[in-house]
């Protein structure tokens, strides 16, 4: 089956962006604590600034950062572990290309307030060529950014008082913020060409060759219900893991595991009657219980087997999910058999209980047949630390694609569109053209 692309979404090839200033939203949410974990969501935007540079648009790139701003009081940390510097320099050393960073004034803890003047200069220098691209700094370093008051618009008109076109590239960032929807009002907008590629994928997982797999986990349940019965209601199997899967536990087998809510258990209930009529889940059947979740102790750490539940047990934290589970028949056919796969999983409560998401992966990877999709995030990270080798050798295979946001995915999924995100549906909205 052939997927294509909504003809109301704009796209980057059909715009011409010659000798115009485009500024460019990505998804480089990438630094944790001032350092660069994982360059990938980066090497993932390469293309679309390649093909806007090579037709001769000049760029000024912005990402967010991190939460440094807190929801509750609305101030706004401003310092160095949400900085761009470190993908900035990066950038600098892959494109071998000069790239400035402007400065705003910061005011104490509300953030930047406006881009000022100061950035006029470097703009200038830009369309000279005499640098490279402007990198704004984090978006939610900026006071309008993530408010609902005047500074919102204020701030969108900011941005679009930079730049002629605005390119979204960043399908991870999924939230209807300034830097990724408002700003559709103000300049012509279009899809850049990685945010094309992931609602392309999105079709094999909204529309999948069958029988379909997905393997899904988190680390609470209540934020993912929502999607969680989407996926039910599409899937052949589903396989649970991490909470979610003890949440479900709790509520089959009237079962108490430390760290799972009460709340938490009787929204499962749902999720349980569901299954008892389809039969789509298929419970794995060993499982790590441990005294603590401080690590990974010899004796306060044992196998334990779903044959062990009993009503009214109480259990202390279940942090991981033991390979010979996915050697169990049931499960090994059901992931040998399926046609599409779909993992947004961390098995084990990382760093010291892996196991599972080790095996898990590898498990998979035995079905040469099926379309694999991971989603982004720690899932993606989690198959690059544990199975480094066979991340490398599957990373251009056409049957693996690997998304950049996990959170981006599972909303799309929650609507049953690869277009339901806010960010794309403001793209449409717009049409290309600003109102």
């Amino acid at each position: 089956m052939e997927f294509v692309i909504d003809p109301k979404l704009p796209l980057l090839q059909n715009t011409d962006v010659e000798n115009k200033v485009v500024l460019l939203r990505v998804d480089h949410n990438v630094v944790k604590e001032g350092r660069i974990r994982d360059p990938y969501r980066i090497d993932q935007t390469i293309g679309t600034i390649f093909n806007i540079v090579e037709r001769g648009g000049r760029l000024i790139i912005m990402t967010h950062v991190g939460r440094p701003r807190d929801n509750v009081t609305g101030k706004i940390d401003v310092n160095e572990s949400t900085s761009v510097k470190p993908i900035v320099e990066y950038l600098e050393n892959k494109l071998h290309t000069k790239i400035f960073m402007p400065r705003f004034k910061v005011e104490g803890d509300r953030g930047i307030k406006s881009i000022d003047t100061s950035v006029n200069l470097a703009i200038k220098k830009l369309k000279d060529k005499k640098i490279g691209a402007i990198y704004l700094p984090n978006t939610r370093w900026f006071r309008g950014e993530e408010t609902d008051s005047s500074e919102r618009e204020d701030f969108s008109l900011q941005l679009a008082g930079l730049a002629d076109v605005f390119i979204n590239d960043a399908f991870g960032s999924w939230q209807p913020h300034v830097s990724t929807s408002v700003i559709t009002k103000h300049l012509p907008s279009f899809a850049g060409y990685l945010m094309q590629s992931e609602i392309l994928n999105l079709y094999q997982v909204l529309q999948p060759k069958r029988p379909f797999l997905a393997v899904i986990a988190g680390a609470k349940y209540s934020t993912k219900i929502g999607p969680l019965y989407e996926i039910y209601n599409k899937v052949d199997t589903l396989i649970l893991g991490g909470v979610i899967y003890n949440t479900y536990l709790c509520a089959k087998y009237d079962v108490k595991i430390k760290g799972i809510s009460e709340s938490d258990i009787e929204a499962a209930k749902k999720l349980v009657d569901m299954d008892a009529e389809n039969n789509k889940i298929f419970e794995l059947p060993f499982f790590y219980e441990s005294d603590t979740m401080e690590g990974k102790f010899e004796g306060k750490y044992r196998l334990r087997s779903i044959k062990d539940l009993k009503k009214g047990m109480e259990l202390n934290y279940i942090l991981d999910i033991a390979e010979k589970s996915f050697e169990d028949p049931k499960i090994s056919e059901a992931i040998n058999s399926a046609r599409t796969i779909f993992v947004n999983a961390v098995m084990g409560f990382t760093p010291h209980f892996i196991e599972g998401s080790a095996a898990l992966d590898r498990k998979i990877d035995q079905n040469v047949e099926a379309h694999k999709l991971y989603g982004g995030g720690d899932t993606l990270q989690e198959f690059k630390d544990l199975c480094p080798g066979l991340y490398l050798s599957v990373f251009d295979n056409s049957k693996y694609y690997f998304f950049t946001g996990g959170g981006a995915v599972l909303k799309a999924i929650e609507a049953g569109t690869p277009y339901g995100i806010e960010p794309v549906k403001a793209l449409i909205e717009n049409g290309g053209k600003a109102t």
